[in-house]
């Protein structure tokens, strides 16, 4: 059974680099064709898709956060790294990692982890 879980410091000052990590265990991150996708939702709002990268090594990413954001394997296996850059208060959620299993389809099967939150301090 694939399982999904964020880490990475729960606060961080504003304009810093926020970089949040997601081990995968069950599963590698490679297997075809599984898009390992970041979201977040802020406070009150509803969940907003950040990017993903795929079994290939592709990327994509929001375009409202493109300048800032970039998904990477981790230094270990099966990790998957976030890193938001020049962050705010605005940048204030619960980040999740998830499998998507195509390209931006959305459609998770339920492979998401428990989620972390992170607050940006002003």
């Amino acid at each position: 059974q694939v399982q999904l879980q964020e880490s990475g410091p729960g606060l961080v000052n504003a304009s810093q680099t926020l970089s949040l990590t997601c081990t995968v265990s069950g599963g590698s991150i490679t297997t075809n064709y599984y898009y390992w996708t970041w979201l977040r939702q802020p406070p009150g709002k509803g969940l907003e898709w950040i990017g993903y990268i795929g079994y290939s090594g592709s990327t994509s990413y929001s375009p409202s956060l493109k300048s800032r954001t970039s998904i990477s394997r981790g230094t270990l296996k099966n990790q998957i790294t976030l890193q938001l850059s020049s962050v705010t208060p605005e940048d204030t959620a619960v980040y999740y990692c998830a499998r998507d299993e195509g390209a931006g389809s959305y459609y998770f099967s339920g492979y998401w982890g428990q989620g972390t939150q992170v607050t940006v301090s002003s």
